[in-house]
């Protein structure tokens, strides 16, 4: 379900707002409501920060096991304060962070690599334990083939070999996602 303007500008509200209270020492935002049905809705969802232009945080969750608005205030959090690759925000910060929300379909199976369309398409790659995901901007962002692409999906994110993807063993699913930001919407 492909959400409306309107929609996307109160889900970017919502994850400034979480971000905004848990920075002053409120803990987790309290329940701020749907609104409208689409937010309501159980879906997968990242949340992307950037400060000028460069990656200040990325968390989410793959899979539509809670409600989109609760999703994004969650996850707002989680980008800002607890990606391990990066020192939490600081309040000062926040002027500078440009907030950015990946709205995700549910994974599907793929057949095998060929079905992937990069730029398109998500991809979560599993075998065992190990499992890592990349959003479809990330081949737009690098430029890479789909060799490319995969090999680090493997050996970056899911600590497996290069080439486990073209393992029969190894799990391809494939998602979509409905990507907007701050900025794109005039609202920084």
């Amino acid at each position: 379900m492909r959400l409306s303007p309107a929609q996307k500008k109160q889900i970017l509200e919502t994850a400034r707002k979480s971000i905004e209270h848990y920075s002053s020492g409120n803990g987790i935002l309290p329940d701020p409501g749907c609104g409208e049905e689409a937010l309501c809705e159980p879906r997968g969802v990242f949340v992307t920060l950037r400060k000028n232009g460069r990656l200040r945080g990325c968390i989410g969750r793959i899979f539509p096991d809670e409600k989109l608005y609760l999703a994004v205030r969650d996850m707002a959090v989680e980008s800002a304060f607890r990606d391990p690759r990066f020192s939490p925000v600081t309040p000062e910060e926040l002027k500078e962070i440009d907030i950015e929300i990946s709205a995700l379909t549910v994974p599907e199976k793929a057949g095998s690599a060929q079905e992937i369309e990069l730029g398109r398409d998500g991809v979560i790659i599993r075998r065992g334990i190990n499992q890592g995901v990349y959003l479809p901007q990330v081949a737009s962002e690098t430029g890479w083939d789909l060799e490319e692409f995969m090999g680090s999906l493997c050996s970056g994110k899911a600590g497996l070999e290069r080439d486990a993807w073209k393992d029969p063993e190894t799990e391809i699913l494939t998602f979509r996602a409905e990507v907007f930001s701050e900025k794109e919407m005039g609202l920084r």
